[in-house]
């Protein structure tokens, strides 16, 4: 009877003492799982900042390296190469010489076609007494003896020299029944006539001329009051 009585109670307290032994394992086993999911959630939240973080850092990079590029061909592009600038130097030196040459070319053509009018000029106004005498020859001849091969002969040679000063550029100033311009016409006389109106050449005294549009010898005239 005793033995039974200590066999259940032996029971008891085995049934009694089985939560007791496995209460730590359940404790153990669930702040396990609980640890597990705050380090899990940890790892979700550090993995989101730094997905967060990984733009900003990309956009800093992406600037560092456009700055670096940037720096990079600025560089370069201020560096110049040596046999590049040489020949712009002598490109340029060229260039110059040539506009000098183009200036001194000119200027030689203008001085040399100056000189050539005034060779010209100064020929001219040595032959022009001449002319004036053969003038007066001709204007010598009486009207009977105009008609004599020697006369007509005279005046074919006096055509033929007008004609030749013409071609040269030569040409006589008209005068006579012009109104009197100072640029072409020197009054040495003033006469009275009611025929020819105020200020216009009477009467031509000596011939004038001119040279390509140059006045070598103005004509001397009589001016009408």
């Amino acid at each position: 009877m005793n033995s039974e009585n200590m066999n259940k109670d032996e029971m008891n307290q085995q049934t009694a003492g089985g939560p007791e032994n496995e209460a730590p394992e359940t404790v153990n086993e669930a702040n396990g799982v609980n640890a597990a999911e705050q380090s899990q959630a940890e790892t979700q939240e550090s993995a989101a900042a730094e997905n967060g973080s990984a733009p900003e850092n990309a956009g800093e990079a992406g600037e560092q390296n456009g700055g670096a590029r940037e720096e990079k061909k600025g560089f370069f592009k201020k560096k110049k190469d040596p046999r590049d600038e040489k020949i712009e130097e002598l490109t340029d030196r060229v260039k110059r010489q040539m506009a000098e040459f183009e200036n001194f070319r000119k200027r030689t053509e203008k001085e040399k076609s100056t000189m050539y009018e005034m060779g010209a000029r100064d020929i001219i106004e040595r032959i022009l007494p001449v002319v004036d005498n053969f003038e007066r020859g001709l204007a010598s001849i009486p009207e009977e003896a105009k008609a004599t091969p020697f006369a007509d002969g005279m005046e074919k040679i006096y055509k033929q020299f007008q004609k030749t000063l013409e071609e040269a550029g030569v040409k006589a100033i008209e005068a006579v029944g012009q109104e009197f311009d100072p640029n072409f016409h020197n009054a040495v006389m003033h006469v009275d006539d009611e025929n020819l109106g105020e200020n216009v050449v009477a009467e031509e005294l000596l011939k004038g001329y001119t040279y390509r549009d140059t006045v070598v010898r103005h004509s001397m005239v009589k001016v009408a009051n």
